[in-house]
């Protein structure tokens, strides 16, 4: 039992009692804001102190529910009594609830925004019960007398001892990690047990918190693009509380994890999105709206983003869905182009081409990771060396950036599954060149930032010139090199070591894009990790799985030997030795058949000059390989890998994508959604299309037609 000295004040000993006006304030109130009083003038932190009093009521308000469920007696919800007659001088304020960190200051803060001193207090926290007893005095040192008074201090103080005013559990996670103490781990758990709730006026404190402390605008006069961006934030704190509860989930249980590789993510707006996913759609319609806008226009705030072009980018952001939904352990890694490929405009009937500056008003979604960089070489030559015995090879760039990550959180549908999606930005290694700018040189001076920035400045440069084939490969290089090495690092930091690499680590390449990922993890694991060939080469082939999008033979990726050779010289060199030993299996299974042999080789030929054929080499080094279609497929295993799907027929496999009925059937037409469940009796096709056979149940097909003659039908 704890106690206070007599007649001593947990707060400031300021004469403010003369100038706090109570005003009625009723406890739903009072759980999304300060109690309502006049501010002391003479008191330049007064209003630091109501702050400080919301966040506590909000924290003590977080109630264990595993306790509460143990108990539904009187004592374990929570009480609060306040009388005048039990003490001669002072009154006497009794609270009692579920024991919990910062409750004693919750209380304390609350008494002191009463304008109450606190001349004797008494705390027992034992049996997981807190029983506070508080001996409080007024302005005039004496009891309080005043009625509305009483009765405001007795709401506020049950509100913040309420179990009502918090949002669902938070799972309480292992958290393996070793240098955090277990108190501690118990105590930060403590103080975020509870999900951030979601009903309406929570919905809307949030936004409008956003808009003066993350947006610092005056919440009476805001732009929509403000008001988009505060929604977008309000609703990003819900994303990110799954998002590392996922993360720390998947750290606990250390699954096989899927790391989705490809040049392009074609998102779409995640406002809408995000809304459906996570089913609070209704509540934030009011909830802006109620605060003056239309949900609908400020989704129109939202720019696209511009990281695809296609296909194979909506086939990219479908994957990341469908994944989280499925609650898969999985990751998307690209680029975070800052112009994407283009915006079009039409002007006199002709198409013209225009930077698309999608990022001009920041992206609310990402999450900046300045802690999370990587160097990515470029150019210069290779050196041999002789260490304990071995020959080992080391690379000697001629010029290095930096790669960031940005993340982005994913949401699955109806599930606290998140997933992420991480891009990279390209910046300077040195950000300004102090020495070229002093003797005057003032564009030397910042050059190597905008050679930088152009890795991630635009999606498919143009690739007709020598530079800008160097470019691309460049830009494919660069966000391989930084994910393989992201990959390496965190696991690493769960594992120690590399040995169980291969069981826990599957890499996706979407299309050839990656294909350069090959050479760079075999150089990762055999220089960096001192890995020979062979185990390096068995890792290779059970972690990657390549996905074909064409069956057009002119369209699969090549690049120059020469090309290769003078941007990455290292690669080139593992390349030659992966092709050397592919051609030696060739030959003992195919004999002299040599035409058979320079076909499949992943060099190429042509005129006297060399090509690295970049599918060639994701077939080799991969364990899948997948066509989009079945007849896609077909068509590859009998034209343009015709001869790989012979030597390796147990290889190749189809993969049917589509896209997610998520987006573009149950959000984007909800009266078909609700006509389709009606019909079926139930909304579990949204995640499972075989149940859209309307043949069964019985007298669907009918009821669907009755209702389409109807005319009740928008489609």
């Amino acid at each position: 039992m704890v106690h206070l000295p007599s007649c001593s004040s947990l707060t400031s000993g300021c004469p403010r009692n003369a100038c706090l006006t109570w005003k009625p304030c009723n406890p739903l109130t009072h759980r999304f804001g300060p109690l309502h009083s006049s501010r002391c003038s003479s008191l330049p932190y007064h209003r630091r102190a109501r702050t400080a009093h919301r966040l506590q009521v909000n924290a003590v308000a977080s109630v264990n529910k595993a306790d509460k469920a143990a108990s539904n007696d009187a004592t374990s919800a929570g009480s609060v009594q306040i009388d005048n007659k039990s003490d001669k001088k002072y009154s006497t304020v009794l609270v009692k609830a579920p024991h919990r960190s910062g409750l004693l200051t919750g209380l304390t803060d609350i008494l002191a925004s009463s304008g109450l001193d606190i001349c004797k207090a008494t705390v027992d926290n034992s049996d997981g019960t807190s029983i506070n007893k508080f001996l409080v005095c007024g302005s005039n040192g004496g009891k309080v007398e005043n009625a509305e008074q009483l009765s405001t201090l007795q709401h506020a103080l049950e509100s913040a001892i309420s179990p009502q005013s918090t949002g669902r559990l938070r799972p309480k996670l292992k958290n393996a990690d070793k240098s955090v103490a277990e108190d501690k781990k118990n105590f930060l758990y403590t103080l975020m047990d509870s999900y951030l709730t979601s009903d309406v006026r929570s919905i809307e404190q949030s936004i409008v918190n956003h808009l003066e402390y993350t947006l610092a605008r005056n919440r009476y006069k805001v732009s929509s693009q403000e008001a988009y961006s505060a929604t977008a934030l309000s609703l990003r704190d819900r994303l990110i509380e799954s998002w590392n509860d996922t993360q720390q989930h998947f750290k606990d249980t250390d699954p096989k994890r899927v790391y989705y590789m490809s040049m392009e993510f074609l998102m779409g707006r995640s406002l809408t999105n995000a809304l459906y996913n996570l089913g609070v759609d209704n509540e934030y319609t009011q909830a802006v709206t109620e605060l003056g806008y239309s949900l609908e226009n400020l989704a129109e705030q939202e720019r696209d983003a511009a990281l695809g072009n296609g296909g194979l980018g909506r086939l990219a952001a479908c994957f990341l869905d469908s994944m989280a939904t499925l609650n898969l352990p999985a990751w998307g890694y690209g680029i975070r182009y800052q112009y994407g490929m283009f915006r079009q405009t039409i002007h006199d009937g002709f198409q013209h081409e225009q930077p698309d500056y999608w990022l001009n008003f920041g992206n609310p979604w990402e999450i900046e990771r300045l802690n999370i960089a990587y160097t990515i070489k470029f150019y210069g030559h290779v050196s041999v060396q002789e260490e304990g015995g071995r020959q080992t090879f080391r690379w000697n760039p001629g010029e290095s950036v930096t790669a960031v990550a940005y993340d982005n959180p994913i949401p699955g549908f109806h599930t606290n599954n998140t997933i992420n999606l991480r891009l990279w930005a390209a910046k300077p290694d040195r950000e300004f060149d102090l020495e070229a700018f002093n003797t005057g040189d003032y564009v030397q001076a910042i050059l190597s930032k905008q050679r930088a920035e152009t890795l991630s400045s635009v999606l498919y440069p143009d690739d007709r010139t020598y530079e800008g084939k160097e470019l691309r490969l460049k830009q494919q290089y660069f966000f391989v090199s930084a994910t393989i090495q992201d990959v390496v690092r965190r696991f690493q930091e769960t594992h120690g070591s590399l040995d169980a690499f291969p069981e826990k680590v599957s890499f996706q390449l979407n299309d050839t894009h990656p294909t350069i990922g090959v050479p760079e993890l075999m150089r990762v694991l055999m220089d960096e990790h001192a890995i020979g060939w062979t185990k390096a080469w068995e890792f290779v082939t059970k972690v990657f799985a390549f996905t074909n999008h064409t069956v057009l033979p002119e369209a699969l990726e090549k690049w120059p030997v020469s090309l290769v050779e003078r941007l990455l010289p290292r690669h080139m060199q593992i390349i030659y030795d992966i092709n050397w030993r592919f051609l030696q299996d060739l030959r003992a299974r195919l004999g002299e058949d040599w035409e058979k042999i320079a076909r499949m080789s992943i060099i190429e030929e042509v005129n006297g000059e060399k090509f690295v054929r970049m599918a060639y080499l994701a077939i080799v080094a991969s364990h899948s390989v997948n066509g989009v279609a079945a007849i896609h497929s077909e068509i590859i295993k009998n034209t343009i890998f015709k001869d790989f799907a012979d030597f390796w027929p147990q290889r190749f496999q189809n993969k049917t994508n589509g896209v997610t009925p998520r987006r573009w059937l149950a959000f984007c037409n909800p009266p078909l959604r609700q006509l389709i469940s009606d019909t079926l009796g139930t909304d579990e096709w949204i995640n499972d299309l075989d149940l859209l056979q309307l043949g069964r149940p019985a007298g669907s097909r009918s009821h669907l037609r009755v209702v389409l003659r109807s005319g009740h039908l928008l489609l």
